[in-house]
Parts: C-alpha cells; sequence; structure tokens
C-alpha cells in the first residue's frame, strides 16, 4: 500500500486535476500526465460498486506509486456498498474516492448511478454519509448544475443543502446540465451550454466549500482565470488528447520555481516505464495509445500518431516503435 497525502497537500493538489475519463485515463495514462505535471490531482476511470466488489479487484486498483495524488472514482448508489469500496479505495492507497453523480450515459441510468442521482438529493446524501464514515481520506463528488428539467437553482442548492451536513469535503461541478433522455454522452459534453457563472454562484454562497470546476476548460489561461472564482478547476478531454497543454501548469498554477518539463523529457521517462511494463507482459498497445496527442500542434505530429497507430498493436511491438515514431516529428 502506498502512503497516500496529507489533507494539506490534497487541498493544493485539487487546484488542478485531470478528470475521470472512461477508456482514457487508465494507470497508463496517469503514470504519463504524472511525468507532466509533479502537482495536479489525478482521477482514475470510474470503477462500479459491483465491479469492485465483484469484479478483479486487484486490476481495477492498480497504480504506481508515482501516481500520487491520486483519486479513485466511484459509480453506484447502495450506501452500504459504497462504504465498502471506499474502505477498499483507501486501504489500496488511493488519496480521495469520488461519487459519480454527473455521468449522464444510459448505462449508468439502468444502474442508478451518475447523474440520475441528482433526482434524488437524499440518497445522494446517505451515500456520502455512509462514505465519510466509513474512511479517513476525503470523499467527495462530482455533478451536473442539473438534468433535464430539473435544472434551476433550487435543484442545485437543493442537493447542496442535504449532502453539505453529511460530511462532502469537496465538490466537482460540471458547468452543463444534463438531459438523460435524447442526447448521448458525447453530445451533453457538447450541446447543453457552460454556465460557468452557476458555478461560481455556489462558490460565493458557499465560501466555506472546496468547489472545482469542469467543462469545456481547454488550457492553463481559461483555469487561472477560473482559480479567480473557484478552489480548483478539472480538465478533461483537453489534458487526454493534448497532454502538453500541462507542460507549465506547476509553475503557473502551483507556482513551482522550476522550468517547465519539456516533451523530449517527458517521452523518455515514459519510454523508461514502457520497457518495465513489457517485461511483465502489458502490450504496446496499451501505453502508446495515450501518446498519441503529445506532439499535437509540431511539425510531423501526424506522421507521428500515424506511426503509432499502425504499429502498435503488432503482437511483437516495443519500444523502438516509439523510438521510430520520434524520428518523425519536430523537437518539443
Amino acid at each position: 500500500m502506498t502512503e497516500s497525502t496529507s489533507p494539506t497537500g490534497w487541498s493544493q493538489a485539487r487546484r488542478l486535476s485531470v478528470a475521470p475519463m472512461m477508456d482514457c485515463t487508465d494507470r497508463h495514462a496517469r503514470y504519463l500526465l504524472r511525468l507532466i505535471s509533479r502537482n495536479a490531482l489525478l482521477y482514475t476511470e470510474m470503477v462500479t460498486t459491483g465491479a469492485l466488489l465483484h469484479g478483479p479487484r486487484e486490476r481495477l486498483l492498480a497504480h504506481s506509486p508515482e501516481e500520487h495524488p491520486v483519486a479513485l472514482q466511484l459509480g453506484g448508489s447502495d450506501p452500504a456498498e459504497l462504504a465498502q469500496c471506499a474502505r477498499i479505495a483507501e486501504q489500496a492507497g488511493y488519496d480521495e474516492v469520488n461519487l459519480n453523480v454527473g455521468c449522464p450515459s444510459d448505462r449508468v441510468q439502468s444502474g442508478r448511478f451518475g447523474a440520475c442521482l441528482m433526482a434524488e438529493p437524499t440518497l445522494v446524501a446517505d451515500c456520502v454519509a455512509a462514505m465519510r464514515d466509513a474512511v479517513g481520506i476525503p470523499v467527495t463528488v462530482k455533478t451536473r448544475i442539473g438534468i433535464d428539467r430539473r435544472d434551476g437553482w433550487e435543484d442545485l442548492s437543493g442537493l447542496l443543502e442535504q449532502v453539505v451536513p453529511r460530511g462532502c469535503d469537496g465538490w466537482i461541478i460540471h458547468a452543463r446540465k444534463a438531459w438523460l433522455d435524447g442526447l448521448s454522452p458525447k453530445e451533453n459534453r457538447e450541446i447543453p451550454p457552460l454556465c460557468y457563472d452557476v458555478v461560481y454562484r455556489v462558490k460565493a454562497l458557499h465560501p466555506e466549500l472546496h468547489i472545482t470546476l469542469n467543462g469545456g476548460v481547454t488550457g492553463l489561461d481559461q483555469a487561472m482565470d477560473h482559480l479567480h472564482h473557484v478552489d480548483g478547476v478539472m480538465m478533461g478531454r483537453a489534458a487526454y488528447h493534448t497532454p502538453a497543454s500541462l507542460l507549465d501548469a506547476d509553475r503557473r498554477i502551483f507556482g513551482s520555481p522550476d522550468q517547465p518539463v519539456t516533451r523530449s523529457t517527458v517521452i523518455r521517462r515514459y519510454m523508461d516505464y514502457m520497457d518495465r511494463e513489457l517485461a511483465q507482459g502489458t502490450p504496446l498497445r496499451s501505453m502508446a495509445r495515450h501518446l498519441l496527442g503529445l506532439y499535437q500542434g509540431l511539425p510531423g505530429a501526424r506522421r507521428f500518431r500515424r506511426h503509432l497507430s499502425e504499429h502498435m498493436h503488432r503482437r511483437d511491438a516495443g519500444v523502438p516503435v516509439v523510438r521510430e515514431a520520434l524520428q518523425l516529428v519536430g523537437n518539443g
């Protein structure tokens, strides 16, 4: 078991975080992101309580000591099961456990978790209380500003009023509502308008709450602007698809005196990681796929992506495939 960060360190790390993203933020992606920023808080993909209690627990919880601070996001709606899973997360060394009350996919609705829970604030409060009573690490909630026709200020404030007294340590608020019927998860990330003022209002009315803003943040300039109004900013797809956008995060967001790390340093260290993982049987494609956007915007980036995409799936593919791709791209 790894040693978790202190509450003070956790709070500082929340100034910038990378969102939980299915099929994206696995342990290899998180290792890569940690090479880019030593400070940002990283989140796992969402793990359902059923999968954690009855599935391949060791694989689902796997993470490297270097990933800290790192948080586990849970999907579920049974307080007892969530409490048990929170204990498992703490024992595994995670620094935070987060309850998903924001994902709008059909899968989570059928399982009665994710954004549909916004319609059941009492249940959310019971879930948070059970998790809070079970662990010593922070328990947080990730939510939308509303769902369907339940998107008024009274709906969001009503959720807060019920959950906050039960011990929630922080709120991550995606500044869009979600339509649970009629829009796909991708459309729900793009079509409902961003309403940053709603998140700002939450923080203004509840200065005691740790509020992280999520939704539509594509770079550090935007993050810095939002930090004038909230405690933290969470980046999602932009951080994953263009990870170099975080190269200067430690200096700008966290005040590090060190020079930003370079792409060449990141990829060299990641190749060392890939060598170790390959020796343990991890296929190259599982790791190299997270590199596809690293050189976005530089000469040769398309050739770099194409070479990786065409060769990383070979059964015998190894680190030389990445080195070959590097010969096709400009210096970074």
